[in-house]
């Protein structure tokens, strides 16, 4: 797949040295692909590797945060900003990780119809006010996310996972970035 297939700027994937040639081969292996949004990354090492390190922190690193909950942040996030990329790979992951495909569909159409805990119901409201009125977030928004189990590291991740993801959609709206099409069928 070309750059020009991924995103809708004219950028040429740059030389990968050999650390980021392997960590494209372990994603082939674990994935079966290369997700479009290192791809687009790859013109610029640095960006990628930067983009990377805090990907893999937020999303797979030490948390009081399940990795369901973290892609359920994504979607809902992605979902209030209509992003496309991030709807269709995160939503992937939630129908996998969730094992159930309509939780992935109602999470990208409207979190608000799930059948959801009252503390995954709390950790999306927070993510979705945040992406949506950050500046009305006052310490009674915090203090429901504490009423629902989460401590203060918790609410921490909550912020810097659905702030990570309000800019990744806008770098994906910008350049009009595609998901993979491999996506589209996984986990149902």
């Amino acid at each position: 797949m070309t750059m020009q297939n991924i995103i809708a700027l004219g950028l040429e994937q740059a030389e990968l040295s050999p650390e980021t040639a392997a960590y494209f081969a372990k994603c082939e292996e674990k994935l079966g692909l290369v997700p479009n949004v290192l791809r687009a990354y790859a013109f610029d090492e640095k960006k990628l590797r930067a983009f990377t390190d805090m990907y893999n922190e937020l999303m797979l690193g030490r948390s009081g945060l399940t990795k369901l909950e973290r892609e359920m942040i994504a979607v809902a996030v992605s979902s209030v900003n209509h992003c496309f990329y991030c709807l269709t790979a995160h939503g992937a992951a939630v129908r996998q990780l969730s094992g159930d495909p309509a939780l992935g569909e109602m999470m990208v159409m409207n979190y608000r119809v799930a059948e959801l805990t009252a503390r995954q119901r709390a950790m999306l409201d927070f993510a979705v006010k945040l992406t949506e009125e950050p500046a009305k977030i006052v310490e009674s928004d915090r203090q429901a996310l504490r009423d629902a189990g989460f401590a203060d590291h918790d609410i921490w991740d909550i912020a810097a996972t659905a702030a990570f993801f309000n800019m990744t959609n806008r770098v994906a709206a910008a350049t009009d970035m595609r998901p993979n099409p491999e996506y589209h069928a996984m986990a149902r």
